[in-house]
């Protein structure tokens, strides 16, 4: 029996493409995970055998003693493999379930994480605000955006951004007059219940059936948005916070990968999972530390000349 037979076989067809390949980037593109995860693969194989399977900063990539060795047996074990599961179909990756309750707008989060972590499928489940709280706690939802506040025991909630309150009246309304309005300013308004955020749709009709105005966060007003209503924003009432929120002893990397995509942190953050590792063939000496480089002169001034007056 082969001493490589222990490892799993995924990550010797990992290994095997990088080896055969011998260019990262491409190994990955073939494979269709992230040359972040492909790197990391690798690393792991190296200590857990405790040897260099590829000549460090070697360019192009070149593969050491050991890695031939891994490479031919990584062939044979992957083959048995393969015989052995004739046509069963692999199960697909685990999917990152992200819920988001009204208002809130997930698309440009969801571009980034698919261009950068197309192995792992991101799912999106539309939430009731009502139910934020026991789709996290129920696991219905691996993670999901909240509008605040929440139960927080057991939770961790990073808050992300406010929201200012509108009021909404109908069209012909003496405020389409005014750019924002006070609360005093609505004192002789019936003014819709809204505490329901789920619903505001219905509140919304009423209101523009001229029975009365209502208040909501702007992100509301915008999901609900009617040509009949006007929006203007109220400058005295409380604003609300939409925060990501899971549960505390669910944390993992996928989860803290996805908080580093809304957080806008880059691809190879060092407080990414994915990031704060280097890949083997990386792995070059530092240069010897040079003189201060000398000042630079400034730039000239690029002022536009002054036009003419047109006749």
């Amino acid at each position: 029996m082969s001493r490589f037979s222990s490892i799993d076989v995924q990550r010797l067809r990992w290994f095997a493409a990088v080896a055969e390949e011998l260019h990262f980037a491409r190994a990955a593109k073939a494979l269709h995970i992230s040359r972040q995860k492909l790197s990391h693969t690798v690393i792991d194989l190296e200590s857990e055998l405790d040897t260099k399977l590829f000549v460090p900063g070697a360019q192009p990539t070149q593969l050491t003693d050991a890695g031939r060795e891994l490479l031919r047996e990584a062939r044979d074990i992957i083959a048995d493999a393969e015989n052995e599961a004739g046509n069963t179909v692999a199960p697909a990756p685990a999917a990152l379930r992200v819920g988001f309750v009204p208002g809130v707008t997930v698309t440009k989060w969801e571009r980034v994480w698919g261009r950068r972590f197309p192995d792992t499928p991101l799912e999106l489940v539309a939430v009731a605000q009502a139910d934020q709280e026991p789709a996290l706690r129920e696991g219905r939802v691996d993670m999901c955006f909240v509008r605040l506040p929440i139960d927080r025991t057991g939770m961790n909630a990073i808050p992300l951004y406010r929201e200012l309150p509108v009021v909404v009246a109908p069209k012909d309304h003496e405020i389409s007059l005014f750019e924002e309005v006070a609360v005093a300013e609505l004192a002789d308004e019936h003014v819709q219940d809204t505490a329901d955020i789920d619903a505001v749709k219905a509140a919304l009709e009423l209101v523009a059936a001229g029975v009365g105005v209502a208040i909501v966060p702007h992100s509301i007003a915008r999901l609900h948005h009617r040509r009949d209503l006007i929006y203007r924003t109220v400058t005295d009432t409380g604003d609300t916070e939409i925060a990501l929120a899971w549960p505390s002893t669910q944390t993992t990397d996928a989860i803290e990968e996805f908080v580093g995509v809304v957080r806008g942190r880059s691809e190879h953050s060092s407080r990414s999972p994915a990031g704060n590792r280097t890949e083997p063939e990386q792995r070059k000496p530092r240069p010897a530390a040079k003189g201060p480089r000398p000042a630079r002169k400034p730039a000239p001034s690029r002022k536009k000349p002054a036009r003419g007056r047109k006749r």
